[in-house]
């Protein structure tokens, strides 16, 4: 039974899939659970691209769905926040506000510099870019509070081909430092499979998710970050076994913020 916890709809900017088209594929895919995580990305360097949302909208059609399909899969209202240090504040207080079940904590920017479009790594070696990332990002762990998990964090390597080559074995110094963060204040990571899809391996190696267990890092949730149908739940099952041999037992899934632990 898989709950996947990084799904887009057309509230998202960068979707055209109706969340309804969504919902309906993973009742056929027998999802047990899907979390709707729409972009919101507030003071986006892109100023062409709008990455916010009405969210008294957003909240009544995630009811809608409720309403309509809640007798066949169980529908989360979630959000991906795209978190920057000059924003936490404004952030922390949507999320308050919100009525939310589950807040993935998103980086798609650093330096106010774009990620997508490669602006972050000009002028900077591939071990530059990542220690500045890091350290945005541990930033941004210390000082946002109410998130769930960490999103996609090896994102660098999605968008920057020297980056890519880089093993993130070599920063376990700095992870170390991330990961007991997000232990200390019950926070978890995900494990994005959207690399699966084009690339054939993932943005954190079984080496980076072994590492996070021998810390004591628990919480855990997949997302396939689909912004189509289909791909919903994209290689869960690959996921399952390579959590099962580090000796994971659960994923985690959430609601009103709140973990709860799911045997796999």
């Amino acid at each position: 039974m898989y709950y996947d916890y990084h799904v887009h709809s057309h509230f998202s900017s960068d979707c055209d899939s109706q969340m309804k088209d969504v919902i309906e594929s993973a009742i056929e895919f027998k999802l047990k659970e899907v979390c709707i995580t729409d972009h919101i990305d507030y003071d986006y360097c892109d100023p062409s691209i709008n990455f916010e949302i009405d969210l008294n909208q957003y909240s009544s059609h995630i009811q809608l769905m409720r309403d309509r399909y809640g007798d066949r899969i169980k529908i989360l209202k979630g959000i991906e926040m795209g978190i920057q240090p000059h924003i936490v504040d404004k952030c922390d207080r949507i999320i308050e506000k919100g009525d939310f079940d589950f807040v993935i904590s998103s980086m798609h920017t650093c330096n106010r510099q774009d990620l997508y479009n490669r602006d972050f790594f000009k002028g900077k070696s591939p071990r530059e870019a990542y220690l500045k990332y890091f350290e945005e990002m541990l930033f941004c762990i210390k000082n946002f509070k109410n998130f769930s998990v960490l999103g996609h964090l090896n994102i660098l390597a999605r968008y920057d081909d020297g980056v890519a080559k880089e093993n993130l074995t070599d920063y376990f110094d700095v992870l170390e430092v991330i990961f007991k963060e997000l232990i200390i204040r019950d926070k978890g990571i995900e494990i994005n499979t959207s690399s699966l899809r084009y690339k054939d391996t993932l943005l954190l190696s079984p080496a980076v998710l072994k590492f996070y267990h021998s810390l004591g890092g628990e919480i855990i949730t997949l997302g396939s970050d689909t912004h189509v149908p289909n791909t919903l739940a994209h290689g869960f099952d690959y996921i399952y076994d390579i959590l099962k041999d580090i000796g994971f037992k659960y994923i985690t899934a959430f609601e009103k913020m709140e973990p709860r632990f799911v045997r796999i």
